[in-house]
């Protein structure tokens, strides 16, 4: 007999959560103007949002929380942390930030510039998230999705849907001038096309036309593990690999990375500016001291500098990824089973419902995926994400929606925080909403947004 699933873990301290009525759900939702982040943590039963900074530190994490050095300059915390980088990643310089959006504001500050110096300037890659795209908006340049096609059809079995193309990519690099193309970023794994992986051939071969072209390539590195860990699990050659040694080889052909260390990071705060570059790195430390902190703190507490450079290891474990990667395709198979459109194949940190073809009939400008995330949580207590048209933000030249390809409701599960227990619940709240998803007739309309970003804090009523 096949032994079952089971968490590589015991637990060993508890976090109670109330279940809610369907009518306290309501109210609260519509206090919230329809915005799922504007809701009290209290009044979520099953918290999907983010996977970032949501997760369960262990007990060797915790020790170092006790351990942490709180020098203002040269803590022995920040020296664990570098050595951890130097090992992993093969990255010898370090600049930490308080979270990943922090080090994105580092990184191209020192690249695309500040203010308006990035005007006419364009950063390709894989879908950027939300965030990067929004810090190279404000800098008036340009983010270019240079993603395979493949990603934008969920029901294609493509194992690396965040691969670059690399004829777009090359398109391009022909189309603009080197000097105004700073950087080609590749973000590991694609969040915004579904947790999705991006092979070691597709890095190799993105770095080497990088190359020819004279322009450096980056890693957006929240979830390097995860992408290693699925390079080993689908990618010819790499079965036998450890994953420390594929996460080696990966970071070998970029030269440097961002890293919201709330994800494979396995920490509750914290981030990263990793380079191969002594100039850049140079160039960098300004714009950290200027935003972050000190170069050997950059807003981050020495006990969590500690929490991290053991949690970057943990990461990597075979037991830890099996337990995450499985935990994520638990819940897919539970949908996938009663019909649910998902992102297949099943991505490393979430699964992404396809809510174009969960509610069909609804039109594009009442937010699909927003619908969907509302009806779920009015249903059973369960938050997740919009990644659709209220992400996409407007154009910044015609200032119109964006209304993306994909329409996705995004259900991010934190790391070693829930049971499979709780993904039989979350699979019945999302079978529940599909099995009266034609009843669901309208969607919302905005009646208030912030100029950039506006996903987090817009605000919304019904659509009449």
């Amino acid at each position: 007999m096949e032994l079952p699933f089971a968490e590589p873990y015991r637990i060993k301290m508890i976090e109670p959560i109330r279940r809610t009525t369907r009518s306290e759900r309501e109210a609260w939702i519509a206090r919230a103007k329809y915005n799922l982040f504007n809701l009290r943590s209290e009044e979520v039963y099953i918290d999907l949002l983010t996977d970032s900074g949501t997760g369960a530190m262990s007990s060797a994490q915790w020790a170092e929380i006790m351990l942490g050095d709180e020098s203002y300059a040269g803590a022995s915390s920040y020296y664990k942390l570098k050595e951890t980088i130097s090992e992993l990643l093969g990255m010898p310089f370090l600049l930490p930030a308080h979270q990943g959006r922090a080090a994105e504001n580092v990184l191209f500050s020192a690249l695309i510039g500040v203010g308006k110096e990035g005007e006419g300037k364009v950063v390709p890659g894989n879908s950027h998230f939300d965030t990067t795209k929004g810090h190279i908006e404000f800098r008036h340049a340009h983010a270019i999705d240079c993603t395979i096609d493949e990603a934008f059809d969920t029901e294609i079995d493509h194992p690396f849907k965040g691969n670059v193309d690399l004829g777009k990519l090359e398109k391009v690099f022909m189309a603009h001038p080197r000097e105004r193309i700073p950087l080609c970023l590749i973000t590991i794994t694609c969040n915004s096309s579904g947790g999705q992986p991006v092979s070691m051939a597709n890095i190799r071969e993105t770095s080497a036309l990088c190359k020819r072209y004279g322009i450096p390539v980056y890693f957006d590195a929240a979830r390097f593990a995860e992408n290693a860990y699925f390079i080993k699990l689908r990618e010819p050659g790499f079965a036998d690999k450890a994953v420390k040694d594929i996460v080696r080889e990966m970071f070998s052909y970029v030269e440097g990375c961002t890293m919201s260390s709330k994800k494979d990071g396995i920490v509750n705060i914290g981030g990263f500016t990793a380079f191969r570059n002594e100039e850049t790195f140079r160039a960098a430390t300004s714009f950290n001291i200027m935003f972050e902190g000190y170069n050997t703190y950059g807003g981050m507490a020495g006990r969590d500098l500690g929490a991290l450079s053991v949690g970057l290891r943990e990461a990597c474990e075979p037991d830890y990824l099996s337990s995450r990667i499985g935990q994520v395709a638990y819940l897919g198979k539970a949908l996938t089973a009663a019909g649910v459109p998902v992102q297949k194949p099943y991505g490393g940190h979430a699964i992404f419902i396809d809510a174009k073809r969960f509610l069909p009939k609804l039109p594009r400008e009442e937010f699909i995926a927003q619908t969907l995330g509302v009806e779920l949580y009015k249903e059973g207590g369960l938050r997740g994400v919009e990644i659709g048209a209220i992400m996409a933000d407007r154009d910044p030249d015609t200032h119109e929606n964006r209304y993306p390809a994909l329409e996705l409701l995004r259900l991010a599960i934190p790391r070693r925080v829930y049971t499979s227990d709780h993904m039989d619940y979350v699979a019945a709240v999302v079978i529940n909403v599909f099995e009266r998803r034609d009843a669901i007739k309208r969607g919302y309309r905005i009646t208030w947004e912030a100029k950039l970003l506006r996903h987090f804090t817009v605000e919304l009523a019904p659509a009449t």
